[in-house]
């Protein structure tokens, strides 16, 4: 059975479980805010790409208003709960300022991975943290590693986040990620060489020749 649910278009994608904090300055979405504070209502973030609001997208919850500024403008801190389609898209929600939608919820299946992918993920995430010298503590524990805690952390594009969002199962995102860093990482290690070899040149090196 399809559920009417508010909606807030953004140009990010939300992922289940993610803590998010908005600046709410619209007065469309102004009124969202203060129907989730006022009757504990949800809403739904579906990513706006390309010129276009996508299908897919995540619940949030209302946890805190953490700010309230003299021109109405809010800050509040948001958590993802879970992921929904959009079947029917309306501009205006009824009798609201905000856009709107009836949706289905996404049955998610397998929320526990493959422990072993998550350590070479763990490894993978490491290195390249390492070498973009990112100031992001990585994951240690891979029994607990969910990969939705990490994707806006391993170079995905907007699009191929959304695509993230839109795989059913962990063992399918986890291949998702380790193929999308094993790619990556080859093309991060090269850039760092070239930017080496760049500040060498005019140094004096002291090279041992070959021998013939």
């Amino acid at each position: 059975m399809n559920e009417m649910l508010p909606l807030f278009p953004l140009q990010l994608v939300a992922f289940p479980g993610e803590s998010l904090n908005l600046h709410i300055f619209e007065p469309r979405y102004r009124q969202l805010a203060k129907e989730c504070e006022e009757e504990g209502a949800t809403f739904g973030i579906p990513a706006f790409i390309n010129g276009k609001v996508m299908e897919v997208g995540t619940e949030m919850r209302l946890l805190s208003v953490e700010k309230r500024h003299p021109n109405g403008e809010v800050d509040i801190k948001t958590e993802g709960i879970r992921p929904f389609r959009i079947e029917q898209f309306f501009r205006q929600a009824p009798g609201k300022l905000y856009a709107g939608a009836q949706v289905d919820w996404l049955e998610y299946t397998s929320t526990q991975g493959d422990v072993a992918v998550n350590m070479q993920l763990i490894e993978l995430i490491g290195e390249l943290f390492t070498l973009l010298k990112i100031d992001k503590p990585v994951p240690e524990d891979a029994a607990i590693l969910q990969t939705f805690e990490v994707a806006h952390h391993v170079g995905f594009s907007i699009e191929q986040e959304y695509q993230f969002l839109c795989i059913p199962n962990e063992f399918s995102r986890q291949e998702y990620m380790r193929a999308h860093l094993e790619k990556m990482l080859p093309v991060v290690r090269e850039m760092n060489n070239l930017q080496e070899r760049a500040r060498m040149n005019g140094h004096f090196k002291h090279l041992k020749p070959p021998k013939f």
